[in-house]
């Protein structure tokens, strides 16, 4: 099964640019349940890259607290995703993936502003252990950090896209643990 990150990944930059338009001024209370979508893309060089399609659900965990001049929420993400690789001989280039994370997020202006940064630790699990050319993992577990910035949009602030940096290591359980780190694109709809 092979997925092009590039359709989903045009049609959210394209719905966040025409979010971008105009969004409501009022606070952003970070309090509904979402579903995304997701393109990422590890760059490899000479050696080809792995791309990445992920469909998730996040789910709120605490309520907003006022922190110096922001609002701080923390939400659950739970998530099923594809990664397309280069191929190592004959083992598979497709990697199905399944994992969840712990987010914290940062709303500007005292949570008015549509503006926010979030990061989040947690783990996956592959369906294979990952193997490209030019990097092996050794554990089809992997641990993930996560930061990103975005934007809300909508006139309830129901949509969301935002631009993230994710990395996947064994966090040195066994050898080799060489990592891996995307630079994604998401697009999310609140409801």
């Amino acid at each position: 099964m092979r997925f092009h990150a590039s359709t989903p990944l045009r049609a959210a930059v394209f719905a966040g640019l025409f979010g971008l338009l105009g969004t409501a001024a009022h606070a952003f209370e970070d309090s509904a349940r979402g579903i995304y979508f997701e393109g990422g893309r590890a760059p490899h060089g000479e050696m080809g890259s792995t791309n990445s399609a992920t469909v998730g659900m996040t789910f709120p965990w605490s309520l907003r607290q006022p922190v110096q001049e922001g609002a701080l929420t923390t939400y659950w993400d739970v998530f099923l995703s594809n990664w397309h690789a280069p191929a190592l001989g004959n083992g598979p280039h497709d990697y199905a993936q399944i994992g969840a994370i712990y987010t914290w997020r940062y709303r500007f202006d005292h949570g008015s502003s549509p503006w926010f940064a979030e990061g989040g630790v947690g783990g996956s699990v592959m369906d294979h252990v990952y193997k490209t050319p030019d990097r092996s993992f050794s554990t089809a577990f992997q641990f993930t950090e996560v930061l990103g910035v975005g934007r809300s949009f909508g006139e309830h602030g129901e949509h969301e896209l935002s631009l993230r940096l994710q990395h996947f290591s064994n966090g040195g359980i066994k050898k080799p643990n060489p990592g891996e780190n995307f630079a994604k694109l998401r697009y999310t709809y609140h409801f």
